[in-house]
């Protein structure tokens, strides 16, 4: 298999010739703290007649002053084998852990000596060894044996959580920042790394789950440690700017950036087909057209056509009054998305952000929403997640109800929707749900995309349809004079959607919106369109570039306004399994010219929904001052009562 021009191949000879060096630092060495403190000492557990390993002493000292601190021996395979207890016999988990923490150690050495080689480490040691190191050079000498330090734990690190990806289970272990992070040379560098390893197995590795959870949360505490160090350290633009692939474990290493395994979750939930979704006819279309979009992306260019030629929605918000069917959305969207990844071989991973992500350390909620961030917009896999109840999570900057906790998540999803590292693939998609959307902070509200109306079942034929559904099949009762779900006909029903805002629905633009064409007649030009924005803006000071930009990204999903053949889902090798050329242009094909009507129904659709929250927010304030003046009046009345008797 022929690789990329930017991807140099790792061989395996390279790695298993350092095996046994690797093996060697696993059965024992001794290392002294210099950082971090050592724990109370947990006891290796054998069997009575196992030998033990005898200690291994390093040979290699350190280039600063040694720590007092007394040297005690590292046996990491040893603490990872009494886990098991008393049998004498290594578990598969365990033995698993052992090999991958092996092989990890041996990628990350063999890399180092790349880097050595590549940046003249390897001369520089050697003059340093027989004494010749001329004094100029020692400053660069120091900078290099510290930018090999940083490589070689970055690699052992990313190694370590890639290996032991599909090991991992459902339990998850909080193993703090990590301490121990040398970089005087690389091998006092695992040293320090695989000891603070052995304090964290000995805390918190009670059973073989949590070892596997210990070990994987340790590596990817240390990989975001050691990234964050890299950032100001000289010399490591050799290693940043290499690409190394291995693929005798599909392992690509681009500098300090997580590789991510390809393994999706399980779900346990109860799937909705889109017959079973009554009303909401906009926001069902497009969250099956958004379902099938999701499917177009390209695992080897790691993009979107969708994303390219503009039209994919990264992020969107449904709101609607509760029992409108915000779950049953969720349930429909993420069945969709579930079967078509089934038939095509796809990993899938859904995430919801709940209230549990809610924590009172602080730092901590911050930790949570990142790591479902992460979790969902991983490359590797196609990611649904959603942000239930969103005005309960995320707190509204000035509100002195609002958490710590709240406002540290309100903050890392505004980052990652919108921030300036924000890069949208086209392999996932954010929705957040809110029954007070109004409650929701403006700032990360506006950086939804698109807006989803949950509005529920809206005609008579729409609650004929729920009641027969949900009444099931276990009655006797005649259906009558109806067509069965021929209401919820989706291009009909959403045509008419659309037509419906060709003028406003809320009042306070409605006023808008005739006022200006009083003013210059119909909208058919771009100037006469930005009129109308601006009085838009001076309406709600709210409605800013933000707003212009989701509102063209709109009218681009409009212009994708064609939905993906099905059998181009039943039978990948149709679309799913082409190139990404090819994907791209059986696409363009299919796209519509943008319309002066598209245009406008969007703008109307967009600044509806922050009218209608404007709205809601003022009057639930003003209704709260008024409860809270009738509330005074009524304690007064009471106190003057009472004083009077």
């Amino acid at each position: 298999m022929s690789l990329p021009a930017d991807q140099m191949e790792l061989s395996e000879e390279e790695i298993r010739a350092h095996y046994e060096a690797a093996a060697a630092m696993l059965e024992g060495f001794e290392h002294a703290p210099r950082i971090g403190k050592a724990r109370a000492e947990a006891p290796v557990e054998r069997s009575p007649g196992v030998t033990r390993t005898r200690r291994f002493r390093s040979t290699t000292p350190g280039l600063v002053t040694r720590s007092t601190a007394k040297p005690d021996g590292v046996h990491l395979a040893q603490r990872v084998e009494a886990v098991g207890g008393d049998d004498p016999l290594v578990s598969p988990v365990e033995a698993s852990v052992l090999f991958s923490l092996r092989r990890a150690i041996a990628i990350a050495l063999a890399v180092g000596e790349g880097y050595a080689q590549q940046t003249g480490l390897a001369e520089l040691k050697k003059a340093n060894l027989g004494g010749a190191l001329p004094r100029e050079k020692s400053v660069e000498f120091a900078e290099l044996l510290a930018g090999e330090a940083l490589a070689v734990l970055g690699v052992f690190a990313n190694a370590t959580s890639f290996l032991l990806a599909s090991h991992a289970g459902e339990v998850s272990v909080e193993v703090g920042s990590v301490e121990e992070v040398l970089t005087d040379n690389a091998l006092l560098a695992l040293h320090g790394a695989l000891w603070e390893l052995d304090q964290e197995i000995a805390s918190h590795a009670a059973d073989e789950p949590r070892l596997v959870a210990t070990v994987t949360a340790f590596a990817e505490a240390l990989m975001e440690k050691v990234s964050l160090r890299a950032q100001t350290a000289p010399r490591l633009e050799p290693f940043k700017g290499a690409n190394y692939r291995i693929e005798a474990d599909d392992f690509t290493i681009s500098g300090f950036a997580a590789s991510r395994k390809a393994r999706g979750s399980t779900l346990t939930m109860q799937f909705k087909k889109p017959h079973q979704v009554v009303g909401n006819h906009i926001a069902k279309y497009q969250a099956m057209k958004l379902s099938k979009m999701l499917m177009a992306y390209d695992f080897d260019r790691k993009l979107n056509p969708f994303a390219d030629l503009g039209g994919f929605i990264f992020t969107f918000m449904g709101d609607g009054a509760p029992g409108t069917g915000k779950t049953t959305l969720i349930q429909m969207m993420a069945g969709l998305i579930h079967g078509y990844c089934e038939v095509a071989g796809y990993p899938f991973r859904y995430q919801n952000l709940s209230t549990e992500s809610i924590d009172s350390y602080q730092g901590k909620s911050a930790q949570n929403a990142k790591a479902f961030i992460n979790n969902v917009i991983d490359p590797n896999v196609i990611g649904f997640g959603t942000i239930d109840d969103i005005d309960q999570l995320a707190g509204k900057r000035g509100d002195r109800q609002s958490s710590a906790g709240q406002l540290e998540i309100t903050a890392v999803l505004m980052e990652s929707f919108a921030g300036a590292n924000t890069v949208v693939r086209g392999n996932c998609t954010f929705g957040m749900f809110s029954n007070y959307p109004e409650n929701v902070d403006d700032a990360l509200r506006q950086r939804a995309g698109a807006r989803f109306l949950v509005d529920g079942p809206q005609t008579r034929e729409d609650y004929i349809d729920i009641l027969a559904l949900l009444m099931g099949k276990n009655h006797d009762i005649p259906l009558g004079s109806h067509d069965l779900y021929a209401a919820q006909e989706i291009k009909k029903a959403v045509a008419a959607s659309f037509e419906s805002h060709s003028k406003p629905h809320e009042d306070g633009l409605l006023r808008v919106y005739e006022r200006v064409a009083k003013d210059i007649g119909k909208l058919d030009t771009i100037a006469k369109l930005g009129t109308y924005l601006k009085g838009i803006q001076e309406a709600d000071h709210r409605f800013t570039g933000r707003a212009i930009k989701n509102i063209t990204d709109a009218v681009k999903v409009r212009a994708m306004d064609f939905e993906l053949p099905d059998e181009w889902m039943e039978e990948p090798d149709l679309f799913l399994f082409k190139s990404y050329g090819e994907k791209k242009g059986m696409i363009e094909e299919l796209r519509r010219p943008i319309t002066i009507e598209m245009v406008i129904q969007e703008i109307n659709r967009y600044a509806d929904s922050e009218f209608r929250y404007a709205d809601k927010s003022d009057e639930v304030a003003i209704e709260k001052m008024v409860r809270e003046f009738g509330l005074t009046e009524e304690a007064k009345r009471r106190y003057v009562e009472a004083k009077s008797r």
